[in-house]
């Protein structure tokens, strides 16, 4: 599925991509969401924070002579809002054995902090990039100075096929044990009779040895640990699949005991190939993912990357949940503002909170209560000739929906709790402290940038409103 899905959007990119005279100005470029300059985004191959900067490694693919090209691209930012392109890392693999280039993968990046590889040459500590090629097999890349420039291992691969469809490596540290964990996507060969993910180990992130497989889990998978609010420092190991499922349970370097079933991160159509930040500062869990399948008709790109978001467990009435929060750095690109408090709207066009806000770009907080309310809610990007789209809350329903999108949200203490995060060509929705969230993608009308809160039926408390435009991050730099 995921390679047809790969040859479509191929197929779309030789007949699309068209110049532009204002770059970074498109009017489908995201204006606070990473993108590439150029060519299509797919797949993460790394998120890893070295010296100061936040390093982003995706798949860039382009077409020449309608073959594809795919490299690995490269972007660092301070505040992971303001990116720098840096030059292609490298090409993750020219040909399969079957004589055609390789379809993207996720992969993932790590510092070799303490040099256990060997592979250190100058005063930089190594960074190292792990990738799959067609034919399964799991392969390194190393820089040794800060990731300018990359040589690939010599002795590749790091682990040979073990079986067909196996893919998108996820490496991370292990304290307890002082291990290296390598996550693999792997539907069936050696050791497995189901699709999942397998673990290895590893002391010198050179040689792996394979140690258990979790049934039930999706490919691009993420594993990380995380400490519950209010816990006294309790920490619970997360397994997130491509999809957004994940599981929270125990790791104990070798294998992964659940202790819930599966459990949704993200509702949207759009939030795929999510990866956590290795070495985060403070020791925050900080994940980005690739927002596939979104449109940008006759633009010179495709493809765009979600908001990066800190993420924490809470407890909740429907047990522990792994909940999803914007970066704190949106506050640094605030514009224009609304502020209101303590106010009761009723149904009817009059009273818009929301009037005289307008903006393609901008960020929505608040928390309402729907007293006696049937439905109420947002609808973003508005005007003369475009009915814009609608964020509507159900309250006998007890669901958020939009753009054909249902999620299912209840009411805690009587309120709804949401941030509303609008670009160019996305909407991303957080409800009750990141314990629900809607990652999705549209393409609105031109030049249409009002906003409307409204209700039907009955009256919407709103106990506090708040709503900014966003400076852009590519023009404002």
């Amino acid at each position: 599925m995921k390679h047809l899905i790969f040859s479509l959007l191929i197929l779309i990119l030789l007949i699309s991509a068209k110049s532009d005279k204002k770059p970074f100005n498109e009017k489908y470029r995201p204006q606070v969401h990473f993108s590439p300059e150029k060519n299509w985004l797919f797949e993460s191959s790394g998120f890893v924070f070295y010296k100061g900067e936040y390093h982003l490694f995706y798949h860039n693919v382009s077409t020449i002579n309608k073959i594809y090209s795919d490299q690995i691209g490269h972007a660092v930012s301070k505040d992971l809002l303001h990116w720098q392109y840096l030059p292609f890392a490298f090409t993750p693999n020219e040909k399969t054995s079957g004589g055609t280039s390789s379809t993207p993968m996720a992969g993932s990046a790590i510092i070799d902090s303490m040099n256990v590889s060997g592979l250190k040459e100058k005063d930089e500590k190594p960074m190292l990039i792990f990738f799959s090629d067609n034919d399964g097999n799991q392969n390194l890349a190393y820089s040794n100075d800060g990731g300018l420039t990359w040589k690939k291992y010599g002795k590749n691969p790091i682990i040979s096929n073990p079986g067909s469809d196996a893919k998108d490596p996820k490496v991370f540290f292990h304290a307890p044990t002082g291990k290296w964990i390598l996550a693999l996507f792997r539907s069936n060969g050696d050791n497995v009779t189901s699709g999942g993910i397998s673990f290895y180990n590893s002391s010198d992130l050179l040689n792996w040895k394979f140690s258990s497989h979790l049934e039930e889990v999706g490919e691009c998978p993420d594993v990380f640990e995380v400490a519950l609010v209010g816990g006294n420092n309790e920490k619970k190991w997360v397994v997130l699949s491509g999809e957004g499922e994940y599981k929270i349970g125990h790791f104990d370097g070798l294998s992964f005991k659940a202790e819930t079933s599966m459990q949704k991160l993200d509702y949207g159509k759009n939030f795929f190939s999510a990866q956590t930040l290795f070495n985060a500062p403070g020791g925050k869990i900080i994940q980005i993912a690739w927002m596939r399948g979104g449109e940008f008709p006759d633009m010179p790109f495709n493809g765009q990357m979600s908001i990066p978001t800190e993420l924490t467990l809470r407890s909740t009435k429907n047990g522990t949940i792994l909940c999803r929060k914007p970066i704190e750095a949106l506050s640094t690109i605030y514009d224009r503002e609304i502020r209101k408090k303590d106010k009761n709207l009723i149904p009817g066009i009059k009273g818009n909170l929301l009037g005289g806000m307008k903006g393609d770009a901008f960020l929505i907080k608040a928390v309402l209560l729907p007293k006696n309310s049937d439905s109420f809610g947002v609808i973003v990007r508005y005007g003369k000739q475009s009915n814009g789209t609608d964020i509507q809350y159900n309250s006998s329903k007890k669901t958020l929906e939009v753009n054909g999108i249902k999620m299912p949200l209840e009411s805690i203490d009587e309120k709804i709790e949401i941030e509303i995060l609008v670009d160019r060509s996305s909407i991303e929705i957080f409800a009750n402290h990141g314990e629900s969230c809607i990652s999705t993608c549209f393409s609105p009308t031109l030049g249409e940038d009002e906003l409307i809160l409204y209700t039907q039926g009955g009256e919407l408390f709103v106990e506090s409103l708040e709503a900014h435009t966003l400076k852009s991050v590519w023009l404002n730099k």
